[in-house]
């Protein structure tokens, strides 16, 4: 059975795979929690408190997941494929930012992902938008999301 007849056939159960993945790429930032090093930073005005970022990134999170779950269950094509492989780039470059930001401590690195992962978000929305726009609109809030915590993370590398 192909993914996209099981995505159609059990759509909850592929519902709850996609939820699982992208949950699964979130508790990657458990593994380098901010801790007192981020604590100790000198932060923009800008920044917001640190209980933002769990709420924030929960629904975010499982907008994705839905996101993801709508291109899978579109009518197999060139477009899907390509929306599909554009969103799992995206989040990869997404798992890799908490460690490299909070766990290497390397500010400057973590700024040239969040960049690349901004563009990834607007090609898989830009890829998306003709398969299931309902998908792509999904993922703007994670797209403005995203380029915030660019100017975040950059402001933050400014000023130490």
């Amino acid at each position: 059975m192909s993914t996209e007849s099981f995505a159609r056939r059990h759509p909850v159960t592929a519902l709850l795979l996609c939820v699982l993945m992208v949950a699964a790429i979130a508790s990657l930032g458990a593994i380098a929690p901010p801790g007192e090093w981020y604590a100790g930073l000198e932060k923009p005005s800008f920044n917001p408190p640190n209980w933002v970022f769990g709420p924030a990134w929960t629904v975010l999170y499982l907008m994705i997941a839905l996101a993801t779950w709508l291109l899978w269950r579109a009518p197999a094509g060139p477009a899907r494929t390509r929306a599909l492989r554009l969103n799992a780039a995206q989040l990869v470059l997404n798992a890799a930012w908490t460690p490299v930001f909070f766990g290497l401590q390397q500010l400057g690195l973590a700024f040239a992902i969040i960049v690349v992962l901004w563009l990834l978000i607007a090609a898989t929305i830009w890829a998306a938008w003709p398969v299931r726009r309902a998908a792509a609109l999904l993922l703007l809030p994670y797209l403005a999301w995203v380029g915030f915590a660019s100017v975040l993370n950059g402001s933050i590398w400014w000023l130490n």
